[in-house]
């Protein structure tokens, strides 16, 4: 009868879903007993994790002592970089505060030594009696010119010194492949003078056209601001023997091509020349003529005529340079080494010839008696002085 009623008690609790419930279970699932086993359970896990843990943490030093190692390293790595790299920033600011120097330095002494060329050109133009009429004495020569005659001076130095290769090199004997190289630096110096001569033909094209940045014996044989190319081949031609057939007939026909290039040249430099004089002259003052407009148009006229000067002096460099090639082209190495020589030594001459002019004797009085010995003295002088500035173009 007490086992039915506990069945009963127990099922009815159990469709019930009352909280009776919990009084029928056995006592083995009490909840002392469920939470002995819990108890017990968790004391295994918590020794479970401690044996698990007891390794990771005998490590974990030597991860922080590894970690600590290679942030030391890469932080000194940074420091050495950046170190490095402020130190180099700092020595490009210095050269580059030491380059801004010199060149402000380049720049004063480049204005004085032009304000001082500019007085001695000036002084030497009125000494000879240059200053024409109605102009200012001391009105100064353009600075383009200036600037020409200062670049003309620093190429005549550095041509000096190719020259001196050039007859080092011949006297040596040295290779072909050696020579070729002086000859090379030789005539691109040379193309120099030309790139030079084309930008003061902008500037002042009558300062080249004049040959007043030449000496005065060279300016007895100037042909629209330079030498003429047909001139400077009869120059060189006995100092290229022997030549071969196909030799000669190609130096034969860079004459005749240079000659005509000239005559052509001439001929449109006389006629510009002419027609440049009739709009000067036409269009005098005359009588019911308006005075003010009737001269400025002829002078525009002139004007527009005269600019047409820089392109025959432009024409005319170009020719000597391209003669200067071909000269190359045609020749052997050593054979365009006497040749580059030989025009430099002719122009040294004519420049030695302009300072014995120059240091002639000027009284009448004593010029008989003097000029031979004085001319003798001034010939050895000059033989020892004048190869520093030879070969001028």
């Amino acid at each position: 009868m007490r086992y039915q009623h506990y069945t009963t008690v127990s099922t009815e609790s159990t469709d019930s879903g009352s909280a009776q419930n919990t009084i029928s279970q056995p006592e083995s699932e009490s909840p002392a007993s469920r939470k002995d086993c819990c108890s017990s359970e968790q004391v295994m896990a918590i020794d479970d994790s401690k044996a698990g843990t007891g390794t990771a943490a005998n490590d974990q030093p030597k991860l922080q002592g590894k970690r600590r190692l290679t942030a030391e390293k890469d932080k000194k790595t940074l420091d050495a970089k950046t170190l490095r790299r402020l130190a180099q920033n700092r020595e490009a600011a210095r050269k580059s505060r030491l380059r801004k120097k010199a060149y402000v330095q380049q720049l004063e002494t480049s204005r004085l030594k032009l304000a001082q060329l500019e007085q001695e050109m000036q002084r030497v133009r009125s000494s000879q009696g240059l200053v024409l009429p109605g102009v200012n004495a001391n009105a100064s020569i353009s600075t383009g010119a200036v600037i020409f005659d200062m670049e003309y001076a620093r190429w005549l130095d550095e041509n000096y010194k190719h020259m001196m290769e050039l007859r080092g090199g011949l006297q040596a004997q040295l290779p072909d492949g050696n020579l070729r190289v002086i000859v090379d630096e030789c005539l691109s110096h040379y193309d120099e003078i030309f790139r030079l001569k084309g930008s003061a033909a902008k500037s002042d094209v009558f300062h080249l056209i004049t040959g007043m940045w030449t000496t005065p014996a060279e300016r007895c044989f100037l042909w629209m601001g330079g030498f003429r190319p047909s001139e400077l081949l009869k120059v060189v031609m006995p100092h290229l023997d022997p030549l071969t057939e196909p030799q000669l007939v190609g130096m034969c026909n860079l004459q005749q091509s240079s000659q005509q290039a000239e005559d052509a040249l001439s001929q449109g430099l006389e006629q510009l020349q002419q027609s440049l004089a009739n709009s000067v002259a036409n269009g005098f003052v005359s009588e019911g003529c308006d005075h003010v407009g009737n001269y400025m148009g002829h002078m525009a006229m002139a004007l527009g005529k005269l600019a047409n000067l820089e392109g025959f002096v432009r024409q005319a460099d170009n020719l000597r340079q391209q003669t200067l090639h071909q000269l190359r082209r045609i020749l052997t190495i050593r054979q365009a080494a006497r040749c580059f020589l030989a025009i430099g030594e002719y122009r040294g001459r004519l420049q030695a010839l302009s300072s014995l002019w120059a240091s002639r004797p000027r009284q009448n009085s004593i010029a008989n008696e003097t000029t031979c010995p004085a001319t003798a003295a001034n010939l050895q002088i000059v033989q020892q002085t004048v190869d520093p500035h030879f070969s001028a173009f």
